[in-house]
């Protein structure tokens, strides 16, 4: 810590230091309404492409937060985010089918999570996002589903059982004697 400082004044090393500094509740809606105030004016000067780029970034941001979140929610599938996705670009379905070369048909049947996507989706959904949004997080929305229903799916737990001869002998009075 001294080599960081060596050379520096007194003063210089008091100025490197920001200080918490309190603020009254009067003081700190004041200070949240000029923030307010200068996202909003930042905001309506950005071109819409930088738009569409904030708002893409902040669905790869929720997906990231979900993919490292080590629990499911049922609400958040491929599909959901598909759609989120399909509307960031104020698309309509049928155009954003059109985009990645797939039937409108399809596409529908993916947001709805009544049909699985392959590989090429992961990649179509990759390169159409320029690369913004991975292949490999679309695919792991997938599979965290898959992973979900592996571990709590009691019915084919029970129909796969009876395929199971015989299971490794783990129990102390299990193990043969040698």
């Amino acid at each position: 810590m001294k080599k960081a400082f060596a050379g520096l004044t007194d003063k210089q090393i008091a100025e490197s230091f920001v200080l918490p500094v309190k603020l009254s509740i009067r003081q700190q809606a004041e200070a949240s309404a000029q923030l307010a105030t200068a996202r909003a004016k930042s905001l309506e000067q950005a071109k819409p492409v930088d738009k569409l780029l904030a708002r893409i970034l902040q669905l790869r941001f929720q997906l990231e937060d979900y993919l490292k979140s080590e629990s499911y929610q049922p609400t958040r599938t491929f599909g959901h985010f598909l759609k989120e996705y399909q509307q960031l670009g104020g698309k309509k379905r049928k155009e954003f089918a059109y985009e990645i070369n797939i039937h409108e048909t399809l596409l529908s049947q993916l947001i709805s999570d009544r049909r699985e996507p392959g590989e090429q989706i992961f990649i179509r959904l990759e390169l159409h996002s320029n690369k913004t949004i991975p292949a490999s997080y679309w695919f792991r929305l997938v599979e965290k589903k898959k992973a979900y229903q592996l571990q709590h799916d009691s019915k084919i737990r029970q129909r796969e059982k009876k395929n199971v001869k015989k299971s490794l002998a783990l129990q102390e009075d299990d193990l043969p004697v040698f």
